[in-house]
């Protein structure tokens, strides 16, 4: 992977993919990080290069950061659906109605969905 990039260092692409390999097997997620963003500032509109960048923040521990990533890549790549799922998966789910139950239950996920349409009713959803 670090040979492509020398071999063509400005295609985003690569950098962005070298920055996740960097996190993921290596752990350096300063040069990691500096990697993804180069890639995501020289093209704004690449929904992959804001999940490259999410994926180094979420593997780094920075899941506020990872989540900001996402955002940020929304504005520029709103029709990428890619990027509305992660968001979905960083974002931190409400407890079950009944914990005892299992979250699949009929009961919690009924229950659930009422509670979620009674908060987005009085506002409080998010």
């Amino acid at each position: 992977m670090r040979r492509a990039v020398d071999l063509d260092k400005n295609n985003p692409y690569y950098m962005s993919y070298l920055g996740v390999v960097l996190a993921r097997s290596e752990g350096k997620w300063g040069e990691a990080e500096r990697l993804c963003d180069s890639a995501v500032r020289m093209k704004r509109n690449q929904a992959q290069l804001y999940l490259n960048l999410a994926e180094v923040y979420a593997a780094a521990g920075r899941r506020e950061d990872a989540r900001e990533a996402l955002e940020s890549g929304l504005k520029f790549a709103r029709r990428d659906v890619r990027l509305t799922i992660a968001m979905n998966k960083l974002t931190q789910r409400r407890s079950p109605v009944f914990s005892f139950l299992s979250r699949r239950h009929p009961l919690n996920r009924q229950l659930g969905m009422l509670r979620h349409r009674t908060m987005r009713l009085f506002g409080q959803a998010s």
